[in-house]
């Protein structure tokens, strides 16, 4: 059993549901997390199925339960062919993927992902890694910080907060939560200050982990992972990233032009289930409030 359940899962019977768990068959978990997913899986396997799990947080594979059918995976789940490999796995039934950031991290002030707390300014998802928010804020080009806001946060004045975090970081380093704030807030509509703060934040997380790059990578070996008519669950929390799940599932690349043969058929590996995606109700949402951007969309391998 879990020791405890830190992060409630979004859209956890839908998400179970659309895998379709077979008792004999092998899943992967490429966020474990608080192990809510997983443990729903598990409840579907019978002695002869498997789930592999992944997460490159050490406090998240702490927490990670002790059941024969259960293999926790301390890395980043863009290795999955290779330890799916190590494994002596070839093909896997389904694979599941929430790339919202846990409740824990979030509410961990040492962590730096929010901007509600005073703390260091990390961000990082693996605490092995060397670039944090801080480094990254200390060694990018102005140029580069600006592309990090309006790409990844979508912010209209990009140039104007890296100009400022460029100026700010002359004077002193800028190496927390609350000194990061104090630099942008100039910049931030009183109206909307929670939103583009957020999206400030979000914008340096993406960067720090490259999770986008990480995405991309996964689909790509999931699609080759995955049995005939396997499934590809992927629950996203902003644009940028759902962008890519739905185009990938749709055209087999992130463009999201479908490459068609002589007879008019997309040559892609994957079939999208859901042409909308499916988002929590509003019974979810008074629930977990921080499900409301939570979308989930379906893919089946092709034959």
């Amino acid at each position: 059993m879990l020791q405890e359940v830190y992060h409630i899962p979004a859209l956890l019977p839908q998400t179970i549901d659309a895998l379709q768990v077979r008792p004999d068959g092998v899943y992967v978990d490429a966020t474990f997390g608080g192990g809510g997913h997983s443990r729903a899986i598990l409840e579907r396997l019978g002695p002869e199925g498997h789930l592999y799990s992944f997460d490159q947080d050490e406090e998240a594979v702490e927490r990670a339960m002790s059941d024969p059918r259960f293999t926790i995976i301390h890395s980043n789940f863009r290795f999955i062919t290779n330890f799916m490999r190590f494994y002596g796995v070839n093909a896997v039934d389904g694979i599941l993927a929430d790339l919202g950031v846990s409740f824990h991290h979030f509410d961990d002030a040492s962590r730096g992902f929010s901007f509600r707390w005073t703390g260091p300014l990390d961000m990082r998802m693996n605490r092995r890694a060397t670039r944090s928010a801080a480094t990254l804020i200390a060694e990018s080009t102005e140029e580069r910080l600006a592309t990090i806001f309006k790409v990844y946060g979508e912010m209209k004045n990009s140039r104007r907060i890296a100009a400022a975090i460029v100026k700010a970081r002359g004077e002193q380093p800028v190496g927390t939560v609350e000194r990061l704030l104090e630099i942008v807030r100039p910049f931030i509509s009183p109206k909307a200050e929670k939103k583009e703060l957020a999206m400030i934040f979000q914008a340096l997380r993406i960067e720090v982990n490259g999770e986008l790059d990480v995405l991309r990578s996964f689909l790509s070996q999931s699609a080759s992972l995955l049995s005939p008519q396997g499934r590809l669950a992927v629950i996203t929390y902003h644009s940028l990233e759902d962008r890519l799940v739905k185009n990938f599932m749709r055209a087999g690349n992130f463009s999201g032009e479908a490459d068609k043969d002589f007879f008019g058929r997309t040559n892609s590996p994957l079939r999208l289930l859901n042409s909308k995606p499916i988002v929590p109700d509003e019974e979810e949402i008074i629930a977990n409030p921080r499900s409301r951007s939570a979308k989930l969309r379906v893919a089946e391998k092709n034959l």
